[in-house]
């Protein structure tokens, strides 16, 4: 796992790396089949997304996310999501993703920031970069 800078590895390095890739990979298989219930185990309630597609903001509540998510799921049968790196430092870590045939057409790259809280990782925010393709006409 990178580790940010002036960080310590030590023996629980692997453990929390697959710990935040898995809540990272939970988000990311919730958003594509519009599981409200794995979107909901790995967001934490006050979560925020942000970002824009073809001018229009995506700026919301998490909660409103995992509602758009449940009546259009991302995967129309091309959705691929690639963790590319994931970085922590004691009781946070962000997580960088690249996502493909969202919606059919759309490419993104997301920033996930992530919290330990209570001993469990949550998505605290999602920020996200449109980098490819149109939005569905009825999305």
């Amino acid at each position: 796992m990178a580790q940010a800078p002036g960080s310590q590895t030590g023996p629980d390095t692997v453990r929390e790396y697959d710990e935040v890739r898995g809540v990272v990979q939970l988000f990311l298989d919730g958003e594509a089949k519009g599981d409200t219930a794995k979107l909901k185990e790995a967001s934490h309630p006050d979560a925020r997304m942000f970002g824009s597609v073809a001018g229009t903001r995506y700026d919301m509540p998490i909660a409103e996310f995992i509602e758009l998510a449940a009546k259009e799921p991302g995967d129309t049968g091309s959705h691929r999501a690639r963790i590319l790196s994931v970085q922590q430092t004691g009781d946070a870590a962000a997580a960088v993703v690249a996502e493909e045939g969202y919606w059919g057409s759309l490419s993104f790259v997301d920033y996930f920031q992530l919290a330990r809280i209570g001993g469990t990782w949550k998505v605290v925010s999602k920020l996200f970069a449109h980098t490819f393709g149109d939005v569905p006409p009825s999305t």
